[in-house]
């Protein structure tokens, strides 16, 4: 199994920012088909008082400044400029984990104001041709009460105004990692058997609103992980929805937010999804964690060990921009 996508976090939320130009991220592109990534993820539209496009809708919701570069744009011109689909994401207004304390009003607001986001998105940029699919960017981890209407509700109303353009999302497991890593210390761990409970009612009701699942594979330990993935891409299977693994190249084990991870470790997670019976792999996060031009040095050496294993005939040293 190979890595064949990666989001593209901007708007940066807990890692620092590459601070790009349009020449910068076209050398990244570069070295992402040279790794043979052929889908780029849009992971948000918007955050906080940012936005990645010069939006007329989120202003109206507190999401008021005015970036300096379509980024839209840009990532669109750039996939078909080397021929990648891109998916492109909503927005997670509410400042708290998705599902975490959420009123039935907050699960509302989300629904409302992220269908009046993907309307404008769709009339902006529903005619680029590198314009493939949407990503419902909320990350839940089980069938808390209002996910399923919130995925459904979104994936259908995407889907209708999009001509059915496919849907995904990227949920986390409630492993042992997680607590921690949401900083929420009463969090309840869900064992296999519990979150094949979960996954298996939410999957049935949000089946034909969302096309592919993609699990983040770092809140379990190494151990565990081919057996969580093996029961999710069953029940995928079971209702019709693609599963794909997110294969995290960022370290969730060191004790600082967040490097590259070490190459034994995505090797391991690679081999977990494809035990696991998954044939396609995309990455949070390239551009950070594999990237020549990454502002990690180890980023680039990731980028080399994996196009070794896979006999890439592809080097770090050759995609570095040289601006």
């Amino acid at each position: 199994m190979r890595i064949t996508g990666t989001f593209l976090d901007e708007i940066t939320f807990d890692i620092p920012s590459n601070n790009w130009g349009p020449e910068e991220w076209d050398a990244d592109f570069r070295a992402m088909k040279a790794m043979g990534i052929r889908r780029v993820i849009l992971i948000r539209c918007a955050s906080s008082f940012w936005m990645t496009y010069p939006s007329k809708v989120l202003p109206r919701y507190g999401i008021r400044h005015r970036p300096p570069l379509d980024l839209i744009d840009l990532f669109l011109s750039l996939a078909e400029k080397y021929e990648m689909e891109m998916f492109i994401g909503t927005c997670h207004g509410v400042d708290k984990n998705c599902g975490a304390g959420w009123t039935a009003d907050d699960f509302r607001r989300e629904i409302e104001f992220n269908k009046e986001i993907i309307a404008e998105i769709q009339a902006l940029y529903g005619h680029r041709k590198a314009f493939t699919g949407w990503y419902l960017t909320h990350e839940v981890r089980a069938n808390d009460p209002g996910v399923v209407n919130l995925f459904v509700e979104q994936g259908t109303f995407s889907k209708k105004v999009s001509g059915n353009k496919p849907t995904l999302i990227s949920p986390y497991f409630a492993g042992v990692k997680a607590a921690e890593a949401c900083g929420e210390q009463d969090l309840t761990v869900l064992t296999v058997e519990a979150h094949a409970r979960h996954w298996d009612a939410v999957f049935s009701e949000i089946a034909g609103s969302v096309d592919i699942v993609a699990f983040q594979d770092g809140h379990v330990n190494y151990d565990e992980l081919t057996a969580y993935l093996e029961v999710t891409r069953r029940l995928a299977d079971k209702y019709g929805i693609l599963c794909w693994s997110n294969v995290e190249s960022f370290d969730r084990d060191m004790p600082w937010r967040f490097p590259p991870i070490a190459w034994e470790k995505f090797l391991w997670k690679l081999e977990s999804a494809e035990a696991a019976g998954i044939k396609e792999g995309i990455t949070f996060e390239f551009s950070h964690f594999m990237s020549p031009n990454s502002q990690y040095k180890s980023a680039g050496n990731l980028f080399n060990r994996y196009c070794q294993y896979f006999n890439i005939p592809a080097r770090a040293r050759d995609y570095r921009f040289e601006g």
